[in-house]
């Protein structure tokens, strides 16, 4: 029988190296990618990320591979993206010309307006109802300011979307500018290649749980902010130096249980009714910096509201407090 385990486990864990997929691991100060990858006729060629952190590539030949050589390089310009990019800065450069012929509209008939609405009624022969016809010269200039709104409305909005499709062209063709290029031995081999960037996938968000004699119980967890396509996601409370030492965890739907902290509470002060108040002070007894984000606050497992929870060191101490 023990042997029957031992056999499953290693078939488990051999379809487990098979499949690994790529994965991408985000600290609390930048993310850290780790990709595998075969060689096509001996070359390896891969995206990198345009926030690459300088002197974190690192290339690991797999055993029976060998590394030839490694070069960065950037695609050249001229692609259809840029091409893209022109339409839309042409297309919003007219819709600026736009603006400006809707400002001269809006001076001509807000003159014309001011000039009808000042006339003093004199009947002729040839304009027996003056009033009338003040009014409507006065109807006419406001009608075409209406329009002159309205259509400085929609050109604004149109401006606006044209430059959220810029910035996220921009990012794009940023994103894809380098790549690294990877000759190796034999013309399959396979490697993998492991960088960081800067890039801050999760934000910090806490419950602060009230307890008796002098204690309080912090819960960090990881609100993911950021996901790459293609890639198992992990995140770890700990610093990119930190990598292999800290404690990664695969991301869940919603936030991730990242650690939980003994705090110590001295002067607890605390009023309920319609309108919740507590004050008092909590003190990092653990050896982890704790980062700044929301927190939710319970106390005897009610919850009683909201803070912010600035961030706190090692051994220091910090007031927080729910007004009314």
């Amino acid at each position: 029988m023990h042997i029957k385990l031992i056999c499953f486990s290693l078939m488990l864990f051999s379809a487990s190296s098979v499949f690994a997929a790529n994965t991408v691991t985000f600290y609390r100060d930048g993310a850290l990618f780790q990709q595998d990858a075969v060689a096509t006729k001996g070359v390896v060629l891969l995206p990198l990320a345009a926030d690459l952190l300088e002197q974190t590539l690192t290339v690991i030949p797999a055993p029976g591979t060998t590394i030839l050589g490694v070069e960065t390089v950037r695609k050249e310009s001229g692609t259809a993206s840029d091409k893209e990019l022109e339409m839309l800065t042409e297309q919003r450069r007219r819709l600026e010309d736009r603006l400006q012929a809707l400002d001269a509209r809006e001076a001509i008939f807000t003159t014309a307006a001011k000039s009808q609405s000042g006339k003093a009624p004199r009947k002729t022969k040839s304009n027996p109802d003056p009033i009338q016809a003040i009014r409507q010269g006065t109807d006419f200039a406001i009608a075409q300011l209406e329009a002159v709104y309205t259509a400085r409305r929609k050109t604004t909005q149109e401006i606006h979307k044209i430059d959220a499709r810029l910035a996220a062209g921009k990012k794009g063709r940023q994103s894809s500018e380098q790549a690294v290029r990877i000759t190796v031995t034999p013309a399959r081999g396979n490697l993998t290649l492991r960088y960081a960037t800067s890039a801050r996938g999760w934000q910090p968000q806490y419950n602060l749980y009230l307890m008796k004699n002098g204690a309080a119980r912090l819960q960090l967890s990881a609100q993911l902010t950021g996901s790459i396509r293609g890639y198992q996601t992990r995140v770890s409370s700990g610093l990119l130096a930190e990598h292999g030492i800290a404690e990664t965890l695969p991301i869940k739907a919603g936030s991730t249980d990242l650690a939980s902290y003994h705090m110590l509470l001295s002067n607890e002060q605390f009023s309920e009714g319609i309108f919740n108040s507590f004050y008092g002070k909590v003190t990092n007894s653990s050896p982890s910096y704790l980062p700044p984000g929301e927190s939710g606050l319970y106390r005897d497992g009610t919850f009683i509201g909201k803070f912010r929870f600035e961030g706190l060191s090692s051994g220091r101490s910090a007031a927080i407090s729910l007004r009314k």
